[in-house]
């Protein structure tokens, strides 16, 4: 089978879209597929089939930086289509008509075109911008055959704000390659005090991922005395690093936190596995919580969750692991909980790792091909 994934966003990054646009291309090319990439503006030459169709601009969306097409050329999108004679084009969801929506008016009618909706938004305004894309991609939206969603929230929300009606299929995640990378490396070894108790933090700097409200209840464990010993790492870059940063060295609390920038991607599984709590508080935007998924994959501590609704969709069934940020205290009685009972940590972290199984790429993608097939049959 020959299957073009269409993405307007460049794959230069490694947000959770294109991940799982890598994820499962990856593991349809070991199954014996054919996979192509149709995207954004692009200059990585280490993935075999990319297609860079368009020039994009970077802008904000919520609260996540991203790059959108501002125009891409009929002739180069129609010779590509023609050439490639794809069974199936995957595109994700929502999309620009300048790249994404020409894809797909472009398309022959023998070609299966399935649509992958990923978002949920931070606040008022996305949902209006996702509502306004989807009036102006109506006509291409016509020509999907069949429309996923990655979480009952992202399924909801694609109803209500674009009119689409979708299935769930949750993201995919390579298990293997967090489980079997575990192995600590030299610089992700637990410093501090020994018999130090280490808190991990990996995301963005930016509001919606809930840094500050870590900081807010570390700051009370502090004030009461139980922070000695515990050392968290925050792993990331963004816009609010300087702003938190400063509330570390402001609260005199430099002793337990430190800042080690963005790691690449093959240090996360190490990094994470180096935690006793991974602490994800992420307070909203979230559709579905791949970090979530490979945090528990990694085989390290226990992970605690913001209760927004894609994190919760992935620790529904270990609801002591949600929390809400914005309540200090309680996110604080949390944290020294789990930290004090290793026996509690350590039941809760297997129980997590056996309900994570469902969101093996092995799984979705069978899944996916079964879809896939059942379109086909369609035609």
């Amino acid at each position: 089978m020959k299957i073009g994934f269409v993405l307007d966003d460049t794959l230069d990054s490694s947000d959770g879209v294109q991940q799982y646009v890598l994820t499962l291309g990856k593991w349809l090319s070991d199954n014996g597929h054919q996979v192509h990439y149709l995207v954004g503006q692009t200059s990585r030459t280490d993935i075999a089939n990319i297609h860079s169709l368009a020039k994009n601009l970077r802008v904000k969306f919520n609260r996540n930086v991203l790059s959108i097409p501002l125009w891409s050329r009929k002739k180069q999108i129609t010779e590509l289509l023609e050439t490639e004679k794809f069974d199936v084009l995957h595109v994700q969801l929502p999309f620009s008509p300048l790249l994404a929506g020409r894809v797909i008016k472009l398309a022959p009618a023998s070609t299966w075109i399935i649509g992958t909706f990923h978002i949920l938004p931070f606040n008022a305004i996305q949902t209006i911008a996702a509502r306004l894309l989807g009036w102006l991609t109506r006509s291409s939206l016509r020509k999907i055959d069949q429309v996923v969603s990655v979480s009952p929230a992202a399924q909801e929300f694609a109803k209500r704000s674009m009119g689409i009606e979708s299935v769930v299929i949750p993201n995919a995640v390579d298990l293997a390659r967090f489980s079997t990378s575990n192995k600590l490396t030299s610089k992700f070894k637990k410093s501090g005090p020994r018999n130090s108790k280490r808190i991990v933090f990996l995301g963005r700097l930016v509001q919606r991922k809930g840094c500050y409200q870590l900081l807010q209840a570390l700051l009370v464990l502090k004030q009461q005395g139980r922070l000695e010993g515990v050392v968290t790492t925050i792993a990331g870059d963004g816009p609010d690093r300087a702003r938190l940063r400063q509330f570390v060295e402001q609260h005199q609390m430099t002793d337990n936190v430190n800042f080690i920038g963005r790691i690449d991607e093959a240090d996360k599984a190490s990094l994470l596995a180096s935690a006793d709590i991974v602490a994800l508080p992420s307070i909203s935007g979230e559709s579905f919580g791949i970090v979530v998924v490979e945090a528990i994959a990694s085989g390290g501590g226990v992970v605690v969750g913001g209760r927004n609704p894609g994190y919760s969709y992935v620790l529904a069934d270990t609801p002591e692991t949600l929390i809400d940020p914005r309540v200090s205290n309680s996110f604080a009685d949390r944290l020294s909980e789990l930290l004090k009972d290793s026996s509690k940590r350590q039941q809760l972290a297997k129980k997590q790792r056996s309900l994570i199984k469902k969101f093996d790429v092995a799984v979705v993608g069978k899944k996916i091909l079964d879809l896939y097939r059942a379109t086909s049959r369609k035609h």
